[in-house]
């Protein structure tokens, strides 16, 4: 078994695949896992802030900038952890596979650390087409998961903190190339597995074993030592060009200039009523009635102070025009002009606390989105609109009639759509 371990190993050997190669990609890797997890917990507080947080308003394209970023950078993540795999698996062949109780927590950290790498970029990829094939709530799952991830990140290259450090810059390879030029004339990796399979066969002797072994150890022996096929450069160009196509062929849904390519991105920029997509429909909010009714009002409330308004009333006040995206935590976002009421100035209206934070509820009555909270920053902003009107019509009924909320940096999520009640809430 040790021989056939050790060949398997000879067998695997190109010159792609070795400790450098693995740093350059482990590298980029860590950016990656890095770029999502700031993002994600971004949008995370975003959606659920504690008391004490305020969030900047400016620039007004940030929830849109960092919340794209968090989805083309995860999306990469499946090139570079594939490209990752590919180098260290022959590694899975290393003889004994457990040296100590050591290095199996090693090899046990490491394992936990790929398949939960797995299934987070997978379920992040899922949860853009809105499609949930598990049990489990996917925002509570993938948030704890990253905290996780960061974790087994943070240990893994503690671990391999002496590896990661040789061959961090390529000065040390090009003297290890300089070594194998001089002395040594097999790819990276075959002089080793050549010296661990003359030890075994004078541990155990050269005789074969018969049956299914034997057979397999005789494939083995015809396979070449060292294959050449995949150069260094050959495989960082096929990584390259995989992870721009993925991110290329995404990006779009998110990033203007990259529209035309947008092939794989569950949304497109320009599709929907009023040329804006569209993620939740009133027939599926349950509001089609209650959105419609002839009776709507909206409702302010503040210190004991309410006030209702119906759709007539808001339009004859003084009325705002703001270019502001919908961005959605899915990573698609859209641009466009909203016109409506200042919320500042519906807040005066009610002498709200300058320093009050609002709640918003939606006609929904069920979801975990229809009833969010601004804070003042938003709610002060001369940017954060009672939106009445999208791209100069009436606002669609999917869009949120009769009154959306609007506000720059916002997740599209606590844009709350179908409005009813506008409620002040004081520390």
């Amino acid at each position: 078994m040790r021989r056939m371990m050790y060949e398997a190993q000879r067998a695997l050997a190109t010159p792609s695949r070795n400790p450098r190669m693995a740093v350059v990609i482990g590298r980029l890797l860590g950016v990656a896992f890095i770029v999502c997890f700031g993002t994600g917990v971004y949008s995370h507080f975003l959606q659920e802030p504690l008391p004490w947080m305020r969030f900047p308003t400016r620039p007004a394209l940030l929830y849109q900038f960092s919340q794209g970023t968090h989805i083309v950078a995860g999306i990469a993540c499946f090139p570079l952890l594939l490209a990752k795999l590919y180098i260290v698996f022959p590694e899975l062949f290393a003889s004994p596979p457990v040296k100590s109780f050591l290095h199996l927590l090693e090899r046990a950290s490491i394992a936990l650390f790929v398949g939960a790498s797995l299934v987070q970029i997978t379920i992040g990829l899922l949860n853009t087409y809105q499609w949930y094939p598990w049990p489990f709530p996917f925002r509570e799952v993938h948030y704890a998961l990253g905290w996780v991830l960061v974790g087994l990140l943070v240990l893994h290259i503690g671990i391999k903190l002496p590896i990661i450090t040789r061959f961090w810059s390529a000065r040390h390879e090009a003297e290890r190339e300089a070594t194998d030029a001089a002395g040594a004339t097999e790819a990276p990796g075959a002089a080793d597995a050549e010296a661990a399979r003359l030890e075994a066969v004078r541990l155990w002797g050269s005789r074969r074993p018969s049956g299914v072994t034997g057979r397999l150890l005789a494939w083995i022996d015809a396979t070449p030592a060292a294959p050449t096929s995949v150069s260094r450069r050959g495989f960082l160009t096929a990584v390259g060009i995989a992870g721009a196509a993925v991110v290329g062929l995404t990006a779009g849904q998110t990033f203007a200039p990259l529209d035309a390519l947008n092939v794989f991105g569950p949304r497109k920029k320009g599709v929907g009523q009023q040329g804006v997509p569209v993620n939740r429909t009133a027939q599926r909010a349950g509001v089609t009635a209650s959105a419609t009714a002839a009776g709507w009002a909206l409702t302010l409330a503040a210190g004991g102070v309410e006030r209702s308004f119906s759709r007539a009333e808001l339009e004859a006040m003084p009325q705002t025009e703001v270019e502001l995206p919908i961005a959605c935590v899915e990573g698609w976002s859209q641009l466009a002009v909203w016109r409506g009421v200042r919320l500042r100035d519906l807040a005066d209206l009610v002498d709200a606390d300058p320093d009050a934070s609002f709640r918003l509820t939606s006609l929904e009555q069920r979801g975990s989105f229809r009833r969010t909270q601004m804070g003042p920053e938003y709610v002060r902003d001369p940017l954060t609109l009672v939106a009445l009107e999208l791209n100069g019509e009436t606002l669609d009924l999917q869009h949120g009639y009769p009154a959306r909320m609007i506000a720059p940096g916002r997740p599209g999520v606590l844009q709350t759509k179908w409005l009813s009640r506008i409620e002040a809430i004081t520390a």
